[in-house]
C-alpha cells in the first residue's frame, strides 16, 4: 500500500486503498441493490394507490402520494451530490438506505392518510440520495472509459422498475394474503440486505472537510424546487392562469434568481455555476431534461389507454408495458458495452433521440382501432431509443468535470431530468385530460341508452371492466376517445425531441477518462499487475501519478480536461 500523498495529508483524506476488480464488483452489487429498492418504490404504488387512499380516507388528495415523493427526492439530489464531494459518499449512502427502509415501515403501518403522505416524503429524502450517490460512486471507482458497461445495467433498472413495480403492487393489492402494505414491507428485507452490503462491501475513503456549507443555496434551491413542483401540480389541476398557479410561478422566479446570486458568491456552492460554462456538461444535461420531459409523459399516459383498449385490470395491463422494458434493457446494456470497447459515445444519443422522435411521430397515428401488436412494437422502439440515451448523458456529463465535482455534476444532471419530468407530466397531462373529458362526454352522449344500461353515467365512473362489458359501439367510442386524446400529446412532444436531436448532434467526441475519480483525486490506487481499467495489460497508477492527475484535472478550466482531441484517448 502506498503512503498518503502530501495533498491527502493536507485535506485530511484517508490513505489510498487498492481498487481491485473484486472490490469494484462488490461495490456495484451494493449500489444496484439500493437503486433497485428506490426505483421500484416510485412505481409500485401506482396500481395500489386506489386501494391505499380508499383505506386511509384520502381519495380527494390522492395526488399527494406521488407529489410528496417527487418533491422530496428532487429536493435532496443536489444536497447529496455536493455533500458527497465534500464529506465522502459511503456514510451518506448508508444513511439514505436506512432512511428509506425505516420510512417504508412507517408507510406500511400508517394509521391515517396524513402519516402515510409524511412517510412517502421521508422515503423520497432517502430515495433521491440512493439514485445520485450510486451513479457518483460508480464514477469514483470506475474510469469513464469503462463506466458504460456498469451504467448500462443501472439504466436498465429504471426500465425494469417501470414495469415490475405496477405488477408487484397489483399482485400484493389483489391478494388478500398480502394487502397493499406489502408494497412497503418488501422494502425491509431488501433494505437490510442493501445496508449489509453497503457496510461490508462499500469500501470508500472517509473525508473530513471544514468548508463552509452553502446553507443559503440549499434553502433557495429547495424553495425553487418546491415552487416548481407546486406550479406544475396546480397548473395541471387548476389551470395555468389561476391565481394560485401564478403565485407559485412568481415564487419560482424569485427563488431561482436569488439562488443564482447566492451561488455566484458561495465558497462551496451546492450547484456550482462553473458547471454551466462547460459545453460537454451543458449539452447532455439539457438533453436529459428533454428526455425526462418526453419519456415520463409518454410512459405515464400509455397504461391508462392500454387498460381501456385491452379490458385488462390495472395490474395485468402492466404486462403490456413489457416491450418498453425489453427495448430499454437491450440498448442500455448493449450501448454501455459498446462504449467501453470503443470509447465512442456520440452516435448513441443521436440515434436514441432520433428513434424516440420517430416513434413519437408514429404514435400520433394511434386510433381506437390500432392493434395491440402495433402498439407493442411502438413501445419496444420507444424503450430502445430511451436506452441509448439515458445513461450516456450522465456518463458524458461526469466525464466533462473535474474529479472533485463528480457528485455535484451527477446530481445536477439528474435534477434537470426530474425538472423535465415534472413539467412534462403536468403540462401534457393537462392537454390529455382536457381532450379526454371532451371525447368521453361526446361518446357517452352519442350512446346514452347503452351507457345507462352498462351503469356508465359519467366519465368519472369509467372502469376497464365496465367498458368491455358495454360492448359495441360504446366500447369502440370510448377507446377512440382515449386514443384521440393521447395521439396529439405525442405530436406536441415532437418539437422537444427535435431540440434534443440538435443537442445530441452538437456533442463533441472527446476521449473518455482512463482514470477513476478516486484515483484522480489521490484517494486510491490500482492493484499492481491487475487490469482494473479495461482489458488485461492496463498499467496501474501509483499514488504519485494519481495525485498528479488530480492536480492537473483540478487546475484545468472546466471543459478543457478532455477536449484536446477528437479520437479516443490511448490506453495507458
Amino acid at each position: 500500500m502506498s503512503t498518503p500523498t502530501r495533498a491527502q495529508q493536507d485535506d485530511g483524506a484517508a490513505a489510498p486503498f487498492v481498487l481491485t476488480r473484486r472490490r469494484i464488483n462488490l461495490i456495484f452489487t451494493a449500489l444496484v441493490a439500493g437503486m433497485l429498492m428506490s426505483s421500484l418504490d416510485q412505481t409500485i404504488v401506482s396500481t395500489a394507490m386506489p386501494t391505499i387512499v380508499g383505506d386511509l380516507g384520502g381519495v380527494s388528495h390522492m395526488a399527494w402520494v406521488t407529489t410528496a415523493y417527487l418533491l422530496a427526492s428532487t429536493l435532496v439530489m443536489p444536497v447529496y451530490g455536493k455533500f458527497g464531494d465534500l464529506f465522502g459518499r459511503k456514510n451518506l449512502f448508508l444513511f439514505a438506505i436506512a432512511l428509506f427502509t425505516a420510512s417504508s415501515v412507517v408507510a406500511a403501518l400508517s394509521p391515517t392518510f396524513e402519516v402515510f403522505v409524511a412517510s412517502r416524503f421521508v422515503q423520497g429524502l432517502g430515495g433521491g440520495g440512493l439514485m445520485i450517490l450510486a451513479q457518483a460512486i460508480i464514477a469514483d471507482v470506475v474510469p469513464a472509459r469503462e463506466r458504460g458497461k456498469y451504467m448500462g445495467p443501472m439504466g436498465a433498472i429504471f426500465g425494469l422498475s417501470a414495469v415490475a413495480g405496477p405488477l408487484v403492487g397489483g399482485y400484493f393489492t389483489d391478494h388478500a394474503a398480502f394487502g397493499w402494505q406489502w408494497c412497503f414491507w418488501i422494502n425491509v428485507p431488501v433494505g437490510l440486505l442493501a445496508l449489509a452490503l453497503g457496510v461490508f462491501a462499500l469500501e470508500l475513503p472517509k473525508k473530513r472537510n471544514s468548508a463552509k456549507l452553502d446553507v443559503a443555496g440549499v434553502v433557495l434551491l429547495s424553495a425553487a424546487t418546491t415552487s416548481l413542483v407546486f406550479f406544475a401540480d396546480e397548473g395541471g389541476s387548476r389551470g395555468w392562469t389561476d391565481g394560485l398557479t401564478l403565485a407559485w410561478l412568481a415564487a419560482l422566479l424569485v427563488s431561482a434568481v436569488g439562488f443564482v446570486l447566492v451561488e455566484r458568491r458561495a465558497t462551496e456552492p451546492i450547484m456550482p455555476l462553473s458547471l454551466f460554462r462547460t459545453r460537454m456538461f451543458v449539452l447532455p444535461t439539457a438533453l436529459g431534461l428533454v428526455i425526462g420531459l418526453g419519456m415520463f409523459s409518454a410512459i405515464g399516459f400509455m397504461p391508462t389507454f392500454l387498460q381501456m383498449a385491452s379490458g385488462t385490470s390495472a395490474a395485468d395491463s402492466g404486462l403490456l408495458m413489457l416491450p418498453i422494458m425489453g427495448g430499454l434493457m437491450l440498448t442500455a446494456i448493449g450501448s454501455g458495452i459498446a462504449i467501453t470497447r470503443t470509447g465512442r459515445y456520440k452516435a448513441y444519443p443521436v440515434a436514441g433521440t432520433a428513434l424516440v422522435g420517430l416513434t413519437m411521430l408514429w404514435m400520433t397515428t394511434l386510433t381506437g382501432g390500432t392493434s395491440l401488436v402495433t402498439i407493442e412494437v411502438m413501445l419496444f422502439l420507444l424503450g430502445a431509443g430511451l436506452g441509448l440515451v439515458m445513461q450516456v448523458v450522465v456518463l458524458v456529463a461526469q466525464n466533462a468535470v473535474p474529479p472533485s465535482q463528480l457528485g455535484a455534476a451527477t446530481a445536477t444532471n439528474n435534477y434537470f431530468r426530474e425538472v423535465g419530468a415534472t413539467l412534462g407530466v403536468a403540462v401534457f397531462g393537462t392537454v390529455f385530460t382536457s381532450r379526454l373529458a371532451t371525447g368521453l362526454t361526446e361518446a357517452l352522449t352519442a350512446n346514452g341508452p347503452q351507457a345507462a344500461a352498462a351503469g356508465i353515467t359519467s366519465p368519472d365512473t369509467l372502469v376497464p371492466a365496465a367498458v368491455q362489458a358495454a360492448g359495441e359501439p360504446l366500447r369502440g367510442a370510448i377507446v377512440s376517445a382515449y386514443a384521440d386524446a393521447l395521439a396529439p400529446v405525442f405530436g406536441y412532444l415532437l418539437p422537444f425531441f427535435v431540440i434534443g436531436l440538435v443537442l445530441a448532434v452538437l456533442f463533441r467526441t472527446v476521449p473518455l477518462s482512463d482514470v477513476a475519480g478516486m484515483v484522480a483525486r489521490g484517494e486510491a490506487v490500482y492493484e499492481d499487475g491487475t487490469a482494473t481499467r479495461g482489458e488485461a495489460g492496463a498499467t496501474p497508477l501509483g499514488a504519485g501519478a494519481a495525485a498528479s492527475a488530480a492536480r492537473a484535472a483540478d487546475d484545468a478550466l472546466p471543459g478543457q480536461r478532455h477536449e484536446r482531441a477528437e479520437e479516443p484517448a490511448p490506453r495507458t
